[in-house]
């Protein structure tokens, strides 16, 4: 390679150095059966996690494991395919019909990430509704701006769940005009709800459709595990409804729901899905025993609302600054990219606590943090262990 070309992709490193936004990943290793407790390879020391995504501890669930092994004895590693090309196996059907029992839903569909979900779904609808226009809340998620943009549909973003706004922006077009409305019902950062029945509402009067990302709430909200729609009693009114089985459910993929006609035009329009190969047997088999579990057991969510009640309340004690909201996700905001690092640093060194910071682009520039994910299976030591911990880090680097 000539020089001049390596030239390029090092000074992209250097100047991610420079603003504080290089990343390091973390060497752990989870241990099968303690949850939340992990193993940092770097020195072998057992540590707590306190930023896992495994909201429910479901990744650990002895079912789900022994369901994936009957999987991988049956059928083997992989899928073998993509889902149009031998990659279909019952699993995979079975998978979906359960993500449909979640909902009461005619249809879904499986991807394989839920970044790709999202950013599939919304590419195909340039494919499905001729002129098609976009509306779309300035916080939502990466794979949502990745399949706005990748779309090449008229976009219009509208400041975060700001209402007037959006509806300033519906105006501008005739009611005959296609249009749909892209927001999340829980945001990742500031763990506020966004405006559900009224963005409904809007979308209503302005002859709208409705794509809910429910990423941070299926499995933890509703009477099933539906998410946030499914708890406000809403979810009928989302036209589609975009979920990950690999937060609260424990595993890896993501889905939409929905009318059978939206999903299969979907299904029949979506690059990323018909060009990825599938779900492997034993992922689909460990997420179907999850999504099984929690549509019959609110144990979890019950204990993990407790949990999460017991940490804000004590952080707050501790004055400790964390964002104000109503749902699950704790941040504590810290403002300076070298800072937020050299406080999970000595989390990690000095106390075996596991806690990333949160950068650019993730967050804006100046608004970085840690962002804290409580599980049922975290107790009332490890919480008062974190609070020490976190005054001693948060003042030893003022």
């Amino acid at each position: 390679m000539n020089d001049k070309y390596l030239g390029y992709f090092s000074k992209s490193i250097n100047d991610f150095k420079n603003e504080n936004r290089y990343r390091k990943f973390v060497n752990i290793s989870r241990i099968r059966g303690e949850f939340p407790y992990a193993v940092n390879n770097k020195n072998n020391q057992k540590i707590v996690l306190w930023c896992s995504n495994d909201y429910l501890g479901m990744g650990q669930n002895q079912d789900a494991i022994t369901e994936a092994k009957k999987a991988l004895e049956l059928y083997g590693v992989g899928s073998g395919g993509t889902r149009n090309i031998s990659g279909t196996s019952k699993l995979n059907f079975e998978l979906e019909k359960e993500i449909c029992n979640i909902f009461n839903s005619e249809s879904s569909l499986t991807f394989v990430s839920g970044y790709v979900a999202n950013d599939a779904t919304i590419q195909s609808l340039s494919k499905i509704i001729p002129n098609l226009v976009i509306f779309s809340d300035e916080k939502n998620h990466a794979s949502i701006i990745s399949g706005v943009k990748n779309s090449r549909l008229e976009k219009n973003i509208f400041k975060h769940n700001d209402l007037k706004n959006l509806e300033e922006l519906l105006k501008k077009y005739p009611i005959s005009t296609p249009k749909i409305i892209i927001f999340e019902s829980i945001y990742s950062m500031d763990g506020d709800f966004g405006n559900i029945k009224e963005i409904i509402s809007l979308a209503k009067e302005y002859n709208a459709m409705t794509f809910c990302d429910e990423v941070h709430a299926v499995g933890l909200y509703g009477e099933r595990g539906g998410g946030l729609c499914q708890e406000l009693g809403l979810d009928k009114e989302i036209d589609i409804i975009q979920g990950t089985l690999a937060k609260a459910y424990g595993c890896i993929g993501g889905f939409i729901t929905g009318k059978s006609e939206i999903i299969d035009a979907v299904r029949l329009n979506s690059s990323g899905f018909i060009f990825s190969t599938s779900l492997p047997p034993s992922i689909c088999a460990a997420a179907k025993t999850n999504i099984s579990h929690l549509i019959n057991s609110s144990h979890e969510r019950s204990l993990h609302k407790i949990i999460v009640n017991k940490l804000k309340v004590k952080l707050k004690e501790a004055n400790i600054n964390i964002i104000e909201n109503k749902s699950h996700i704790i941040s504590i905001r810290i403002g300076n990219a070298r800072r937020a690092e050299e406080i999970s640093k000595l989390l990690l060194e000095r106390h075996n606590i596991y806690i990333q910071h949160i950068n650019y682009p993730t967050v804006a520039i100046n608004d970085e943090r840690l962002r804290i994910t409580a599980t049922p299976l975290h107790n009332e030591k490890m919480i008062d262990d974190l609070i020490i911990s976190l005054k001693e880090a948060i003042n030893s680097t003022k």
